[in-house]
């Protein structure tokens, strides 16, 4: 068996914070993609590929991808990936993980004299988190042949097309129609990514191997009523919009604890609620809310909020109240490739690190990856579970253990050629 190759965590480490340093000073960590901040430090990063020995280029979706040559440059490449764009008051490690311990990771293969005889694409997709364009996951989208042309044509607040943003990237919008990256274009594909989550911190285990990629349900319900004088109406007599929300978001809060009690991840919530008329003393007439829901069991996704529906329809019927639920999108879940799962757990084994194998229950843009090539995600611990704010915070030494595990598992699949 060969020694594991050693990652420079420290070079690692100072990447992570000198990418955090391009962000909004009066926002951190804000990055957003398509802004100057983001394309300053997409010109850092590409300078970094270059100086780390890769030859970069970006796709006809501004892509940025950094390659490593192989040996046998026939075969198709592996990818490893995230994204470096931020939400707004954002963290400093989602995405950027990724793809700063990807070009560790080969670069520290290339000073180690390793050469592998698949190339590795180091790859910063376009915009995964979401967009002022009312699309995410951008660049692996329209990798994959998922970005459609009246997505292109989505429009920001201030007018400006995604299709025109692409453009001022670097990319080559009108060449979208067509998928970039076909089935067997790759070799394989994968994504570390903090989990944004409590349960490896919790659990101590440093290494988080994903078993599946949820799917998402969202609805829109509409809670009818009537509006009255809160002081003059009796309790017997109201047609209470809010309260009946009310019980509908116990009872789906009810039912998804207990479905979470059993073998398959699902949660529910209820994010997004707007009562009318809104006021102190009146009767709330009407409530609009989001339920989404997320599983990694289709079926589970899929019949969880029926039988809910159903028995709020008909209580507030009894009650002269009326609920309207709309899907408003849906997403089926994702199944990481088994074999890459086992290359990145015995990559883990290898390197003295425990592993759990376990859901995501956000979404990257492995998602579309999977649709192409066989793809793989691992975890590494956040602290306190937290993300997506200015707390979000890891260790370097976790940073550095995910890194080597991404080394050891491109070395693992370059060895054994094979089709999921």
């Amino acid at each position: 068996m060969h020694r594991p190759v050693t990652i420079d965590s420290e070079r690692l480490w100072h990447r992570l914070e000198r990418l955090a340093t391009f962000t909004d000073p009066d926002r951190p960590w804000t990055r957003r993609a398509f802004t100057d901040r983001y394309l300053e430090a997409r010109a850092w990063l590409r300078r970094e590929m270059e100086q780390a020995g890769l030859t970069t280029r970006l796709d006809d979706a501004a892509n940025l991808i950094g390659t490593l040559p192989g040996s046998q440059p026939d075969l198709a490449p592996i990818a490893v990936g995230s994204h470096i764009d931020t939400v707004v008051g954002g963290g400093r490690y989602d995405g950027t993980l990724g793809v700063l311990a990807g070009l560790e990771a080969v670069q520290s293969l290339r000073e180690a004299g390793i050469t592998l005889t698949h190339s590795v694409e180091v790859i910063d997709f376009l915009s995964e988190e979401p967009s002022d364009y009312g699309v995410s996951c951008i660049g692996s989208r329209a990798m994959t042949g998922a970005l459609s042309s009246a997505m292109l044509d989505f429009r920001e607040p201030g007018g400006e097309t995604l299709r025109d943003a692409i453009r001022r990237m670097g990319g080559i919008p009108e060449a979208l129609g067509t998928t970039l990256r076909r089935s067997g274009d790759l070799s394989a594909f994968i994504e570390l990514h903090i989990e944004q989550g409590r349960v490896l911190e919790q659990q101590d285990v440093p290494i988080g191997v994903v078993s599946d990629i949820v799917g998402i349900r969202r609805y829109d319900i509409v809670i009818n009523g009537q509006a009255d004088h809160a002081g003059t109406t009796p309790m017997a007599l109201r047609r209470d919009a809010l309260a009946e929300a009310a019980s509908l978001i116990q009872r789906i809060q009810h039912d998804a604890e207990t479905q979470a009690k059993g073998d398959d991840y699902l949660v529910a919530t209820v994010g997004r609620l707007e009562v009318s008329p809104n006021a102190a003393n009146a009767i709330p007439d009407t409530v609009t809310m989001v339920l989404e829901i997320r599983s990694d069991n289709a079926a589970l996704l899929e019949g969880f909020f029926t039988p809910i529906a159903e028995h709020a329809m008909a209580r507030a019927t009894q009650r002269g109240l009326s609920i309207d639920c709309t899907p408003l999108s849906e997403g089926l879940p994702t199944h990481c490739a088994p074999r890459i799962q086992a290359h990145i757990q015995q990559a883990a084994n290898h390197l003295g690190l425990q592993t759990l194998s376990m859901p995501s229950g956000a979404g990257h843009d492995a998602v579309y990856m999977a649709d192409i090539t066989p793809t793989g995600m691992l975890f590494v611990p956040c602290r306190d579970g937290r993300s997506h704010c200015p707390e979000e915070d890891m260790t370097p030494r976790q940073a550095a253990d995910g890194c080597q595990v991404i080394a050891e598992t491109l070395r693992r699949l370059d060895l054994e050629r094979y089709r999921d």
